[in-house]
């Protein structure tokens, strides 16, 4: 027999976005009964490898309308709750607990100890503090509507695993038992009741937490990849991984995708966070084109053809004695530079005073006009942001309470809201739930709360 316990409010899902609503809740209201289930055996796992383990906490925007032109999705719905919870609340939050955070030149901030185990101790520390119950290994596969507007949900003790990755415009099934690794239906363990309910999941890859949502009647904007890198394979770029160029303009011909900041080229073709904006942009269009397309890398930022060609004649001028791969344009480094030299046709042992018209133009065109076919696409290291999730306006973002289903609320990846690369998507994460932690609490404040 399944064992039955009850509680005033459930949070689903033990990231980022579920620890701060379920803090954010027991401490506006105090002696709330909070808990807070995670499927797996790990609390806050992206928290970890987040930020190449440094985690990448916020950025330091503190306007709210400069901050919502972040987000590829959602950012006309984040200004409002932008004006009551940002970048500059996110920072005295972790300050007013003990954790300093920095900035760098880019305007990302990290703990001043580079260590994201840091925000995890945080997080761990606060909730337990405020009094939220801990839940590993316990995951909800079924949600039922009760009479009294509560919530009953089926609860599993133990980790089971979702299907990884919906791709573009997959069907998400929702029926109500399933399987686990044997093929075998689950049975829950438990059934836990709660008056306010909290789903933040992270994004909906995994079927199962999307499931959750359609089965309250929600639907879902159709995960895709966010944040990605491109695979190119190019003779151009055989030898150079590893080599950066800042700032360089990354541009998407036959779309309005145009993004400049570094450039980083890999092994597998190219990244840095000029790619991961355009990719976050793109996400949907490049999706369709199933991640095969042109990238156009202009070398030399946002220099014209006209103005390329005006600082090779200079250096013909001046440095007309020396050799054309010796002397370096910045922003390019030295290998790349002898690289787009040699691949313009030029001799190597070619002077600047030797350099004649049409190699002038060829070298011109590799250095801002240079053209290579993505054929694929890889994740950012660990990084697993999606767009899609619950559609916007089946939201209330002054609670983050669901329009179709009062009681229930909503954030962080759940929501068809994504941001580039720099702390953006955590902000999303501290916002939404922060709002809805605080609203839940209020609720209860204002009722008896059904205790």
């Amino acid at each position: 027999m399944n064992s039955i316990n009850t509680t005033d409010v459930a949070v689903i899902g033990g990231g980022a976005a579920g620890f701060f609503g379920a803090i954010a809740c027991a401490e506006a209201r105090p002696g709330t009964r909070v808990q807070l289930l995670e499927r797996g055996p790990n609390f806050l796992a992206k928290v970890k490898i987040s930020g190449g383990g440094r985690c990448n906490v916020t950025h330091h925007c503190l306007d709210p309308k400069l901050l919502a032109q972040r987000y590829p999705r959602g950012g006309r719905a984040l200004i409002g709750p932008f004006t009551r919870f940002q970048a500059i609340d996110t920072i005295k939050w972790f300050e007013d607990r003990g954790v300093a955070l920095k900035t760098e030149a880019d305007g990302r901030m990290f703990p001043t100890t580079d260590n994201s185990q840091t925000i995890i101790d945080c997080l761990m520390d606060a909730a337990r503090r405020s009094g939220v119950v801990l839940r590993p290994n316990c995951g909800v596969d079924q949600i039922e509507r009760m009479a009294d507007g509560g919530f009953r949900l089926a609860v599993g003790r133990a980790s089971l695993p979702g299907k990884p990755v919906l791709q573009a415009g997959e069907q998400i099934q929702t029926a109500g038992s399933f399987p686990n690794s044997s093929g075998r239906e689950v049975r829950p363990a438990e059934t836990l009741t709660c008056q306010k309910l909290l789903l933040a999941l992270g994004g909906c890859r995994a079927e199962s937490a999307a499931a959750l949502a359609l089965q309250l009647g929600h639907t879902i904007e159709p995960p895709v990849p966010s944040l990605f890198t491109f695979q190119v394979a190019d003779k151009r770029l055989e030898g150079l991984a590893g080599v950066a160029v800042d700032p360089a303009t990354v541009t998407i011909p036959g779309t309005k995708l145009k993004e400049t900041g570094p450039v980083l080229i890999t092994h597998w073709g190219f990244s840095g966070p000029g790619i991961l904006r355009a990719s976050a942009w793109g996400a949907r269009e490049l999706a369709r084109r199933n991640y095969t397309f042109t990238v156009r890398i202009n070398w030399l930022g946002t220099a014209t053809l006209d103005e390329a060609v005006a600082r090779l004649i200079q250096l013909r001028q001046s440095d007309g004695a020396k050799l054309i791969r010796n002397v370096v344009l910045p922003p390019l480094t030295a290998r790349l530079w002898e690289r787009i030299v040699a691949v313009s046709g030029i001799p190597s042992e070619t002077r600047w005073s030797g350099l004649q018209k049409p190699h002038a133009l060829a070298l011109a065109r590799q250095l801002v006009e240079a053209e290579f076919q993505v054929t694929g696409k890889s994740l950012n290291k660990d990084e697993f942001v999606t767009c899609g999730g619950v559609k916007l306006p089946e939201v209330n973002f002054k609670t983050m309470e669901s329009r179709v289903i009062p009681g229930l609320h909503f954030a962080g990846e759940m929501l068809d809201i994504d941001g580039v690369t720099g702390g953006f998507n955590f902000q999303a994460a501290w916002t939404t739930s922060w709002i809805a932690g605080r609203a839940m609490a209020e609720a209860f404040s204002t009722t008896d709360g059904h205790r």
